[in-house]
């Protein structure tokens, strides 16, 4: 019996992605070892996160680095260090603020809910451009003496939210003497995102390390700056500042830097060969007359966001023929046993195999079959007339 059993909680199938109502991603088992050691003795926490940054400094080539208890509570930290640096004065007027200085400039086309978080250290979020798009003339006007940063939600390949255009956001940084702020939380893979974004001269970039990294959920990290990361780490428990509340655990520390230690280009690659062998199986198992099912794969050149697990694979049902719509089908996954969860939209449904464990997409494709060919039984012995 597992623990899940024990509880009265059901396990599910993630064929959706890293997502935190999932639980974020199965820890690696490099890291879950290190993390039941590390539960097993005391250590001064601040040297832990010191040596710990600087290994995640050295992986991904920043300045400096801090374990943060989750990506969001790295964009929170983050906007309190530009506000307060360091200085102990400053950090302890938030949230009672008085600064001159406390608004963060956002292109309107990133904004999100995540982007709530840069405003809990009591900041002003001041949105430019449209929806559809923003223009570096658009941040630069927006800059007054009282922005403390620009803030830029990176996707990758997405015009105006990729690498090129975080390039031309961080020259204008640079030009005002303003702290661009890059969150990244799920941006990985590709690999190369784990270097090449904070090699910009972004002054802080933030990711998950509970994602496709595998280290705990409710972990972190922000690198950069050395100075913004010191403020960062003054901010953090167990010091009585804005991070309070956003304890990480030793094990949580541990945990993520061997998961962020195992996390190589090898290791990538070959898990992306394991995606790539599972969508090719559901192409196998299920087309038919009634389901077409193709390998998707994002195209950067034409803009088409690349980040996270890939390839795919695309269920587009004929409805009409099946007499069962997709959006019944995905009910049906979600209330079987153990529940399946599969992204579902019009008359398709797309298997993401970044989260399957081995052996899931094998029931994933017994439990689709058997709901189709109950379906089409019926169809086929239903009276006419």
């Amino acid at each position: 019996m597992s623990i899940y059993d024990e509880l009265g909680v059901k396990r599910v199938i993630n064929a959706m992605g890293t997502y935190t109502f999932l639980g974020g991603s199965v820890i690696l088992p490099e890291a879950v070892k290190a993390m039941s050691e590390a539960a097993k003795a005391f250590v001064n926490m601040d040297e832990l996160q010191r040596r710990a940054g600087e290994i995640i400094a050295e992986i991904t080539g920043a300045e400096a680095a801090c374990v943060t208890s989750g990506a969001a509570a790295g964009l929170v930290l983050a906007v309190a260090a530009c506000m307060t640096g360091d200085d102990p004065e400053k950090m302890a007027k938030i949230p009672y603020i008085d600064f001159p200085k406390n608004e963060v400039i956002l292109p309107a086309m990133q904004d999100n809910p995540y982007v709530r978080n840069l405003a809990i250290p009591c900041a002003k979020i001041v949105k430019v451009g449209s929806e559809q798009g923003y223009t570096l003339e658009d941040i630069e006007e927006a800059i007054n003496e009282r922005t403390v940063a620009i803030a830029f939600i990176f996707f990758t390949s997405k015009r105006g939210c990729d690498l090129e255009a975080l390039k031309e956001v961080v020259k204008i940084g640079k030009k005002y003497n303003v702290p661009v702020i890059v969150d990244a939380a799920a941006e990985l893979p590709p690999f190369e995102n784990l270097r090449d974004i904070v090699a910009t001269g972004a002054d802080l970039v933030i990711f998950s390390g509970g994602k496709d990294i595998r280290g705990p959920n409710d972990t972190g990290f922000v690198i950069g700056r050395a100075d913004l990361i010191r403020a960062i780490v003054a901010h953090s428990s167990p010091r009585h500042y804005m991070g309070r509340p956003m304890k990480v655990s030793k094990e949580d520390i541990v945990g993520l830097v061997v998961a962020l230690k195992h996390y190589t280009r090898e290791a990538v690659e070959a898990r992306r060969r394991r995606w790539e062998e599972i969508a090719q199986y559901f192409i196998r198992e299920l087309s038919s007359e009634y389901v077409k099912v193709e390998r998707v794969m994002p195209d950067p050149s034409k803009h088409e966001y690349s980040a996270q697990g890939w390839p795919r694979a695309r269920l587009i049902f004929n409805e009409e023929a099946l007499g069962i719509t997709a959006a019944e089908i995905n009910k049906m996954l979600l209330e079987g046993d153990p529940p399946i969860y599969v992204h579902q939209k019009g008359n398709e449904i797309i298997i993401n195999p970044q989260c399957l464990q081995d052996g899931e997409e094998k029931i994933i494709a017994e439990r689709i079959k058997e709901i189709l060919l109950k379906k089409i039984s019926e169809r086929r012995n239903k009276p006419s007339g």
